[in-house]
């Protein structure tokens, strides 16, 4: 009402919205509470990391940012401030199945859904999405060091040749240069157990390793990555052509998950800062 005082009568919006003009006027003369002072400005800080994270963060996150800044609201008041101001993390859809042909070599799994390392290049996932572009479909290969859940390698393609996966393997041996034997884990696509694949990992001192048929939960964190892209970015898009989905993904992968966004695994952190983190520690 005293935000639209000005338009209509007060008489008329007590009317409509069933409030009393004396409780209005004696509202004026209260002065505003010192909590709900410090709500507003929290809020004004709530919305800039919530719009800067594309709209993807929710409160955790939005309070990991806060803490971040020197505040020390708690983590109950930012939920509460983000709920009544209808901030909520934006959902997308779920990934869509593909059908692979039977790989030419099958190797045992070496993870057992073991996800957690503490050393920077021990073992890799790998995996492959696809995009919709009204040109057609884009795949998506990317490669994760489970250390940090960061993406050092990636690739994007028309088709899913098995050069895809090969391409994107190079960049994360190009970008790492591990120096000791790599856990590369997979599932059971035709690409991953191909010849030139097997033959790329031994030449690179990386071992393969696969998934069981049809288990997802086999390479989960590989899966929960591609959610995020989909969820956080790409959510239920259609992209103009594939020029304009590589430009995204790779802004997402880049600029945002590897250096900005707070991953929950990580205490909150970017892989990128976790890294370092980690490395001025040894």
């Amino acid at each position: 009402m005293m935000d639209h005082r000005n338009e209509f009568r007060i008489s008329s919006m007590c009317r409509v919205l069933k409030v009393h003009r004396s409780g209005y006027y004696a509202w004026l003369k209260v002065p505003e509470s010192q909590r709900s002072k410090e709500d507003r400005r929290l809020l004004t800080l709530i919305r800039e990391s919530y719009m800067s994270s594309g709209k993807i963060y929710g409160s955790p996150k939005v309070y990991e940012d806060l803490r971040e800044m020197g505040e020390s609201c708690g983590r109950n008041r930012v939920e509460r401030l983000m709920k009544k101001d209808g901030l909520k993390a934006i959902i997308g859809y779920k990934k869509p199945r593909y059908k692979c042909g039977k790989p030419s070599n099958v190797v045992p799994d070496q993870l057992g859904q073991n996800f957690e390392f503490h050393n920077p290049d021990e073992a890799w996932v790998t995996d492959i999405t696809y995009i919709r572009t009204y040109e057609g479909w884009l795949y998506l290969a990317v490669v994760m060091d489970l250390y940090s859940r960061k993406i050092i390698g990636w690739s994007m393609k028309s088709t899913l040749h098995r050069e895809i996966v090969l391409d994107a393997l190079l960049m994360a041996v190009w970008r790492r240069k591990p120096k000791n034997y790599v856990i590369v884990h997979s599932d059971q696509g035709s690409q991953y157990g191909s010849y030139d694949w097997m033959r790329f990992c031994k030449e690179h001192g990386l071992n393969p390793s696969m998934s069981r048929r049809g288990n997802c939960y086999d390479n989960a964190v590989a899966e929960s990555f591609f959610s995020s892209l989909k969820k956080e970015r790409i959510r239920r898009r259609i992209y103009n052509t594939r020029d304009d989905a590589k430009s995204d993904v790779f802004d997402y992968i880049e600029l945002f998950y590897n250096s900005r966004r707070r991953h929950s695994y990580l205490g909150y952190v970017s892989p990128q800062e976790y890294e370092l983190a980690e490395s001025g520690t040894r």
